[in-house]
């Protein structure tokens, strides 16, 4: 496990004060995670610690990954963030199984509760998730939570008709449309703590006893691996998981077959999940153009000048495509955030000196 320098031992925040998020990397996912943590660091208030989960040949290079970016990103960046990492492990069934269900590694999600015993909440994202406002306002939805539920995740589809789960699952889901598990805000005390209804034991399950079983029964019938099975836990714990609109977890689905998250639109996209590799190809150049911007960022004071308007400027190439007709539904909570932090910081220097 290596752990990041992040902030002073004199100044260590007390654990509230701490938000904890976590990824799993596994081939070629580097360069992206190292950006999607960029992106939660440019704009979020309270610190954070990185929880990463990696395969063996990636654990070095992310240790020299992080140390390369220290050296280059400010202070007041690198004392924000610490970070750990660990190994791919299953607590129960096949390892092997498990690491090929669906992405590799990507099954390790389902077993964070279990490792980070001493964790009590935890927001899980993907590595091609990005940032466009701070963590905090996603790790605020912890206070939403009612007295039953203990993770929230967003639909995976806004239209029934035209989603993946109420056209083809053959197996139980959540909801109209299942849920997408790109972003998951989790309580990790309360899924700790609770017995889970499911089809198997009438008396209910913990959730590190339900894994392996549930796998068991519904492996030939799932094709989204360890998000299907989030989906059948959800769908038989239903008072257990909070929505948070589609605003929260953006994908090219939500506007590439024209737009439809109204979150979006109306207050722009707060967390844009590029799933499908869209990143790193031409088929969406508006979720592209984000990326390269964030990616590219030289952490120099003027957001505006330095991210905001070379964003602004690429988007004009991207209009022949769906998603790129809607420029606002990609710069308009971004720019926000950006407005946010200038005047803060002009506030911060203009304020009189006390009397």
């Amino acid at each position: 496990m290596g752990v990041g320098l992040g902030w002073p031992a004199s100044k260590r925040a007390r654990a509230e004060e701490v938000m904890h998020l976590a990824v799993v990397a596994c081939g070629n996912r580097l360069d992206e995670t190292l950006t999607m943590f960029k992106s939660a660091l440019l704009f979020s208030i309270k610190r954070i610690k990185f929880h990463i989960f990696a395969e063996d040949p990636l654990t070095s290079q992310f240790d020299k990954g992080f140390f390369f970016q220290l050296s280059q990103w400010p202070r007041a960046i690198t004392n924000k963030f610490q970070y750990s990492i660990y190994p791919i492990t299953f607590s129960v069934g096949n390892a092997e199984e498990w690491k090929k269900l669906f992405k590799p590694c990507a099954a390790q999600r389902l077993f964070l509760p279990v490792i980070l015993k001493d964790i009590d909440s935890l927001l899980y994202v993907d590595t091609d998730v990005l940032f466009l406002r701070p963590m905090d306002d996603m790790w605020s939805f912890l206070k939403a939570f009612n007295t039953t539920q203990l993770a929230a995740m967003a639909p995976e589809h806004e239209i029934p008709k035209i989603g993946w789960y109420s056209r083809f699952a053959r197996h139980p889901f959540y909801g109209v449309t299942g849920v997408n598990s790109g972003v998951m805000l989790m309580n990790l005390t309360r899924i700790r703590s609770t017995l889970f209804k499911n089809s198997m034991i009438p008396s209910g399950l913990s959730w590190e006893d339900l894994l392996h079983p549930l796998y068991q029964k519904y492996k030939n019938h799932i094709t989204w691996g360890d998000q299907d099975l989030l989906n059948i836990i959800f769908h038989y714990n239903s008072e257990c998981l909070y929505n948070f609109p589609c605003q929260w977890n953006y994908r090219p689905d939500h506007c590439m077959y024209g737009s439809n998250c109204k979150g979006a639109e109306e207050e722009g996209v707060s967390i844009l999940h590029g799933n499908r590799g869209v990143y790193h190809d031409d088929k969406q150049p508006a979720f592209k153009v984000v990326y390269d911007a964030i990616h590219e960022y030289p952490f120099e004071d003027n957001l505006f000048q330095s991210l905001f308007y070379p964003l602004q400027t690429k988007f004009l190439d991207t209009v022949n495509t769906l998603c790129g007709r809607i420029p606002q539904v990609f710069l308009k909570q971004v720019e926000k955030t950006m407005r946010t932090v200038y005047e803060k910081k002009v506030v911060r220097h203009v304020r009189p000196p006390p009397k």
